[in-house]
């Protein structure tokens, strides 16, 4: 494949050659906006140069998330403030939220074209709708990151724990430490591919080691406070003597109250997903017995160096294996 000229740089962001000449030699007097798209289409196409260092046009990357409510998100959105703080000047981090179950206006998130931007790091649910939106803007050369959860398949790096073995590693714990055996239950949210990847490696484990405690019920809680409560209680009345819970999304306050006011709540051995006051709490009393947190602090910090390699900031290769996740008992807490 011969390398990339002017004339190619030029068709992908949309502007002239003597725009492109002019961003790629530092000579200066094109906008903003229009220098953006000549770096990113340069960088994209991989062009054999470094840019000028007299570019000093700020360069905004764009964060999407959802459920601002939720303590995992505040953490996540709190951490790509806390890098950002760190970066060059040149570099505005700009976190947003959009809602959750609202394809069209993520979408539209998306595709907006109101402020110029260097980068889009997404941390929204999948949908036809939505993948649709992220493979028009990376026809225009915007590099796109997915952290958490993938939106798209087929579009942008993805950056976050192998939810496969997470699903896996929660299997294992109930296999070997429930406290009696019998049936386990586990709670998801459907529309998100992670969880999905999730509730399959659990049932995987199961499958294929087969013992005293069985993967019998799967109930779809939409990481909702008392959607999960009510399909905890339909395990509990299904399976009085319910052996394992895993809880392969949000909502574990609920789960946890469920647990607290089931008479035989601390026979069940629970393991879910996020450390946060409420779970740490349920560690200490012996509701919860493990926690899996998937880092939130190191997927922002590896997203964001993903975007600053494909726009040119650093030359640095970013580790793109799977973050790893961390297990958390109550012997571990500090």
């Amino acid at each position: 494949m011969s390398k990339a000229n002017y004339r190619d740089i030029a068709r992908l962001a949309g502007v002239g050659t003597a725009t492109v000449e002019r961003v790629l030699n530092g000579r200066g007097g094109v906008r903003p906006g229009l220098v953006e798209k000549v770096i990113v289409a340069a960088r994209s196409l991989e062009y054999p140069r470094t840019l000028p260092s007299t570019h000093r046009g700020l360069l905004r990357i764009e964060v999407l998330m959802v459920r601002p409510e939720t303590t995992f998100y505040r953490r996540l959105s709190q951490a790509f403030e806390r890098i950002a703080a760190t970066l060059d000047p040149l570099v505005v981090v700009h976190r947003s939220f959009a809602e959750e179950m609202n394809p069209e206006e993520i979408a539209r998130r998306i595709v907006s074209s109101d402020l110029s931007r260097a980068g889009l790091i997404l941390a929204v649910p999948s949908n036809p709708v939505i993948s649709a939106a992220i493979k028009k803007v990376d026809a225009q050369g915007l590099p796109i990151v997915h952290v958490v959860t993938r939106a798209s398949e087929r579009v942008g790096e993805f950056i976050g724990i192998d939810n496969y073995a997470a699903g896996r590693t929660a299997a294992l714990y109930i296999s070997r430490m429930a406290r009696r055996p019998g049936p386990v239950a586990a709670i998801c949210h459907p529309i998100y591919q992670v969880h999905r990847d999730r509730i399959r490696g659990f049932s995987d484990y199961f499958h294929e080691n087969p013992g005293p405690s069985t993967f019998e019920w799967l109930g779809f809680g939409g990481d909702e406070e008392r959607s999960s409560a009510d399909r905890l209680w339909s395990a509990l009345e299904m399976y009085p003597e319910l052996a394992g819970l895993y809880n392969a999304g949000g909502a574990n306050s609920a789960l946890i109250e469920v647990l607290r006011r089931y008479s035989r709540g601390r026979d069940v051995f629970f393991v879910g997903h996020e450390l946060t006051d409420y779970t740490r709490s349920a560690l200490r009393d012996g509701i919860m017995d493990v926690v899996l947190d998937q880092a939130p602090e190191a997927q922002a910090r590896r997203s964001l160096d993903v975007v600053l390699r494909r726009i040119g900031l650093t030359d640095i290769e970013p580790d793109l294996a799977p973050i790893r996740f961390i297990t958390i008992t109550k012997e571990s807490l500090p």
